[in-house]
């Protein structure tokens, strides 16, 4: 997410709920090279580049925000805690579309 000026600890992002139940969150895009680098590089001192689990620093990606990504931005709610909250279910494994998840009963 893309950090609020003059504020390093905190970034454009937040949660929504309905009664009470967390539905999603949205953010800023991240549109900063140099900033982007910077979390990358962070990330690389961290855990270091031999960790099997982080990826390497995308210079494809750096390169393409140098040429200008456009201000964006945008949200994400899950299906499933939409359905729980049309159907009244207090867990998502009460609506999971794969039964080999829920519990048997």
């Amino acid at each position: 997410a893309k950090g609020i000026p003059g504020d390093p600890l905190h970034v454009e992002r937040f949660e929504f709920f309905i009664a009470g139940m967390e539905m999603g969150n949205a953010f800023t895009e991240l549109n900063d090279p140099i900033d982007q680098r910077q979390r990358f590089e962070m990330l690389q001192q961290m855990y270091g580049s031999d960790d099997e689990e982080l990826n390497p620093i995308d210079e494809d990606y750096l390169r393409a925000m140098r040429y200008g990504m456009p201000p964006n931005g945008g949200f994400g709610t899950g299906v499933d805690r939409l359905t729980m909250l049309l159907t009244d279910k207090t867990t998502i494994r009460e609506v999971l579309l794969f039964p080999h998840l829920r519990e048997r009963e």
